[in-house]
């Protein structure tokens, strides 16, 4: 299949306001590529659509602000999508949110929730788009996966079931759309650096106290920059590559989950324990540091204190002193004993 040709040709892009969509985005633009930018979120996506049409100004640029858990809502961007662009040359389902907790922990609707978003959007928007991506020849398809369509760490049941269905659609749609030109790219990110931490969503039944020390573990864990792997997912597309790993936080797992496809679980829990214990390690050696000044601190203060009242209590011995010598020559005049320096009689 020859490369994949940007210059020209639209792009739908879902998840486009920030993150890897948004930098998916701005490197769509500088390829020539017009974009329909689908976001939930409004407020982030209007300035991302400013900038490229600021940027570009020869580029169509379309924002479309839409629930992708909501399945009329899915419907409406692509009738929107079909009635402005008959044809398109690249679909990219990159919108996803994540869960976290057991399996128990989460509701039936926060489970399909994810699932809406993270799979049921693609196949939709994938299928009502079909007809628009096979219009003209070389179009392409992106399905964003994840890390956890590779492995299915613990805490992660509806975000792992989503990636790896997605994953299953994308390896059987990459055979039947060869046969109409189109290629398809399954990606799998690692940790990136997105807002995907801070805006996860947390199972209802997971306990108060887990949900602050699990997030903050997850954001340590996200290190990769955003705009590198928007790099490498257009390089992929240009090339036609059928799979991408992205960091060593994917392939390193991959490979484990491979060589060791009963134990890596095991494994991957205690290099992600010892992360942890790194992070929390630093913290406690700060809040030591912090502890040990204000100690250092308390001590300085009291030695203080201490020095100051027993310069109080000296002089106050001193003054005692000094009374007592007053109130001994008061006696010795009483009982007509000389002063010093005068004669006794």
């Amino acid at each position: 299949m020859p490369a994949y040709p940007f210059a020209g040709r639209t792009a739908v892009l879902t998840g486009a306001a920030s993150g890897i969509g948004e930098q998916l985005a701005y490197g769509l633009a500088v390829r020539g590529s017009h974009l329909v930018l689908v976001d939930v979120d409004a407020t982030r996506l209007s300035p991302v659509a400013d900038r490229i049409r600021a940027a570009h100004p020869a580029l169509d640029v379309t924002p479309i602000v839409a629930d992708l858990a909501d399945r009329a809502q899915v419907d409406g961007v692509a009738t929107q999508v079909l009635a402005d662009h008959p044809a398109i040359g690249l679909l990219i389902n990159n919108a996803g949110i994540a869960l976290g907790g057991r399996f128990d922990q989460v509701t039936v609707d926060e489970f399909e929730a994810v699932m809406n978003v993270n799979f049921r959007a693609p196949m939709l928007l994938t299928h009502a788009l079909l007809p628009a991506l096979t219009a003209t020849p070389g179009g392409h398809l992106v399905n964003m996966s994840s890390l956890f369509g590779l492995i299915s760490p613990y805490g992660q049941s509806a975000y792992s079931a989503s990636k790896f269905a997605l994953r299953g659609l994308s390896q059987v749609l990459r055979a039947e759309l060869a046969e109409n030109g189109v290629g398809v790219t399954t990606v799998h990110p690692g940790g990136i650096r997105t807002r995907i931490a801070e805006s996860a969503r947390v199972g209802s039944g997971v306990p108060a106290s887990d949900i602050e020390p699990h997030k903050r573990l997850f954001a340590a864990l996200l290190t990769f920059p955003p705009e590198k792997a928007a790099q490498q997912i257009l390089d992929a597309v240009a090339r036609r590559k059928a799979r991408l790993l992205i960091a060593s936080s994917a392939k390193i797992p991959d490979l484990l989950a491979r060589v060791a496809p009963v134990s890596h679980d095991r494994i991957l829990q205690a290099l992600t324990n010892a992360v942890g214990g790194r992070s929390r390690s630093s913290a406690s050696r700060a809040s030591a540091a912090r502890g040990s000044a204000s100690r250092s601190s308390a001590s300085r203060a009291s030695a203080a204190r201490g020095s100051a009242s027993r310069d109080s209590a000296s002089r106050g011995s001193a003054s005692r002193d000094s009374a007592s010598r007053g109130s001994a020559s008061r006696d010795s005049v009483s009982r007509g004993e000389a002063r010093p320096g005068e004669a006794p009689w």
